[in-house]
């Protein structure tokens, strides 16, 4: 039964169907080679945007030769009757349909993001250990641009199995750690005053905002947080740095020493935790 089905579905191919076959199939293969190599030459001579434009273009030209192929091979190997037309293309469908499950899934988080907001556009999120600013919230994904420039594109995908972390979501603010690891031998009291001062002192810090200095002892030093607030998100590496920066001139004059951590054994994993 099933041959019989597939031979009224597929034609006598003789040596003249055979031979078109080819000559479409060597037609893409040179259009391809063509355009992939006479495409980035151009591209290569100009500059901005169009040269930028012309090598996108290579890809999509290269999708449209081989289905433009596809498209002209099909008549010549399948009967183009109504029932097989709809047999192919019901094919088709269920192939499209497997390959797609993932895009199919990432469309339907997109929808569930709208309506949970994890993330808006300005957030600044980590998704799958990538930082950065929500610049763009489309049905598929979401792009971020991290501290250092680059536009990531994360499926909305990660919505059902990978955790998201919201620094500020949907505020102006989020808090700024900087941390500071000292001797253990050293006045905490005095230390953690300075470290306050150092915030309070700070031109990027939100005024009104909790501001809070937490030590904790580590097998080889003494951790100093600030937890503190921008004035602006986007001020955060800016008041990082400020923090960090004028925090330990403020200990090397005080004259506390910093920790030095100790070199590690084969095998061994740093010490510090949390």
């Amino acid at each position: 039964m099933n041959e019989q089905k597939i031979s009224t579905l597929l034609r006598d191919l003789g040596a003249g169907a055979l031979l078109e076959i080819a000559l479409i199939v060597a037609g893409a293969a040179v259009l391809v080679i063509a355009v992939q190599k006479a495409l980035p030459w151009l591209a290569n001579r100009l500059r901005g945007k169009r040269r930028h434009f012309l090598l996108a273009m290579v890809p999509l030209l290269r999708l449209l030769i081989v289905l433009a192929a596809f498209l002209l091979i099909v008549p010549i190997v399948i009967e183009p009757s109504l029932q097989n037309m709809i047999a192919v293309l019901g094919s088709i469908g269920i192939a499209l349909g497997f390959a797609l499950k993932d895009y199919a899934s990432s469309l339907v988080a997109g929808i569930v993001a709208v309506g949970e907001s994890p993330y808006r556009t300005g957030d600044w999120v980590e998704i799958a250990g990538i930082y950065g600013e929500v610049k763009h919230v489309g049905m598929r994904a979401l792009q971020l641009v991290t501290p250092d420039d680059d536009l990531v594109t994360i499926p909305h995908l990660m919505l059902w199995n990978q955790p998201i972390s919201n620094a500020n979501n949907g505020g102006p603010q989020l808090q700024c750690v900087a941390q500071f690891y000292l001797h253990p031998e050293h006045n905490a009291d005095r230390a953690r005053e300075a470290l306050q001062d150092v915030a309070l002192t700070s031109p990027y810090l939100a005024v009104g905002r909790s501001m809070t200095v937490v030590a904790d002892e580590t097998p080889w030093s003494t951790r100093y947080r600030i937890r503190a607030y921008p004035i602006d998100a986007r001020q955060q590496f800016d008041f990082v740095t400020d923090l960090t920066v004028r925090g330990k001139a403020e200990l090397m004059r005080l004259g506390i020493r910093f920790a030095a951590a100790p070199p590690l054994r084969e095998g061994s994993a740093p010490a510090d935790a949390g």
